[in-house]
């Protein structure tokens, strides 16, 4: 009976997310599942999506699984493809089997374009909650029982909690836990990925084409029409300097002198510069995610860089986790806010340090890096090694 009445009473909660990417999206979806009413505000026109390519294994496979978007991401999942290590030339310098790097994962993992994963949760999502597109927060101010957003269309409205997850340039953080400065820790390296229309004639269907040298790497990957995708990263002394250049000046100016699918990649890029995400790679560290009614999630409140490879895993399991913390706690927000934090916090922290570590491997700094990096991919498909290194990226997506 007490659970019942419970029931009844979160369900007559309210909840004010803000932002429509994967985190939100999939807050949303959540909390609906809990029983909230739910309102999302995105600041852009319409919807959003890139088409580089994100893993979904261990918690990130369970919280897709738990939402029911199984049999929707699976029908999209590409699976794992050759990966072909090339010279600048675009020369091959030796392979990597799928099957090398399927064994790794396990059968329980997804690999799908990002696009797919935002496009799944916007269709299981936009018919149970309102999105309001073209809006964003001004204001924020909290009271005991509730928290009164003030919207740039001139409206407001109030919810018993409101959810930042916004990315890493957080509007709600901004207004609601100071300036952006305070909390993103910039790594000198720039990050550009971008679906491809043509689908490269340099790589093999089927497989995707990877140099890695001092300073950057660059991946061209061929899965056929409307499938295909480009992905680069490298150092600089001045990302600030980068982004002024946009992607299609800055991409070229670092990549441009390798060959292999690189030229046409980077061609496509000219063509249709929107087509890319491109930004500085940074981390969010906070102290706490939430205060009061307010609570950060996904990029906004932890960005754990695309080196860490668990970006959309973690706003899974957040959202995932948050709804349950709140089922758990009833009307007592706070009491749930804190508990999810301390779950899911430790995870945060390890996938970070990881990320830090792991710099390194996209943008080694010396060619000797490099060589110690190639001799390691090969030593990791000798029979013996295969199976420790099996069982290693197993443990690390428990």
């Amino acid at each position: 009976m007490a659970n019942d009445a419970a029931s009844k009473q979160i369900r007559t909660q309210r909840a004010i997310v803000v932002g429509a990417g994967i985190a939100g999206l999939a807050t949303a979806l959540r909390l609906h599942q809990a029983g909230w009413e739910v309102l999302v505000i995105e600041r852009a026109p319409a919807r959003r999506s890139s088409g580089y390519m994100v893993n979904l294994i261990g918690r990130g496979y369970d919280a897709v699984e738990r939402l029911g978007l199984l049999p929707e991401l699976a029908a999209r999942d590409i699976g794992m493809f050759t990966s072909i290590l090339v010279k600048a030339d675009g020369r091959q310098k030796f392979v990597v089997p799928a099957a090398l790097a399927q064994a790794a994962v396990g059968a329980r993992a997804l690999t799908v374009f990002r696009g797919d994963l935002e496009s799944a949760l916007y269709e299981a999502v936009h018919e149970l909650v309102p999105i309001r597109f073209g809006t964003t927060v001004q204001a924020v101010i909290q009271e005991d029982n509730k928290v009164q957003v003030t919207l740039s269309d001139g409206t407001s409205e109030s919810a018993e909690l409101l959810v930042g997850a916004d990315g890493l340039h957080s509007g709600i953080r901004r207004v609601v836990f100071g300036p952006e400065a305070d909390f993103r820790v910039d790594m000198r390296h720039m990050v550009g990925a971008f679906p491809l229309d043509r689908v490269p004639r340099e790589v093999a269907e089927g497989a995707g084409t990877t140099y890695i040298g001092p300073g950057r790497t660059a991946a061209v990957i061929n899965l056929g029409a409307e499938r295909s995708s480009a992905f680069f990263t490298y150092r600089t002394a001045d990302p600030a300097a980068e982004l002024t250049q946009g992607p299609a000046q800055a991409l070229t100016a670092a990549f441009g002198d390798l060959g292999g699918g690189v030229p046409d990649a980077l061609r496509q890029l000219e063509a249709a510069p929107e087509s890319a995400y491109f930004d500085s790679v940074s981390q969010v560290q906070m102290d706490s995610w939430s205060h009061g009614r307010v609570v950060l999630l996904g990029d906004a409140a932890w960005c754990v860089t695309l080196f860490a490879g668990h970006g959309a895993t973690l706003a899974l399991t957040g959202a995932d986790q948050l709804g349950a913390a709140l089922t758990a706690h009833g009307d007592d927000i706070p009491a749930a806010l804190a508990h999810w934090e301390t779950q899911l916090r430790p995870e945060v922290l390890k996938r970070q340090a990881l990320a830090r570590k792991g710099m390194n491997q996209f943008a080694p700094p010396t060619k000797a890096h490099v060589l110690a990096g190639d001799l390691m991919i090969r030593a990791i498909q000798l029979p013996g090694i295969r199976g420790l290194t099996r069982r290693a990226i197993q443990r690390a997506n428990q």
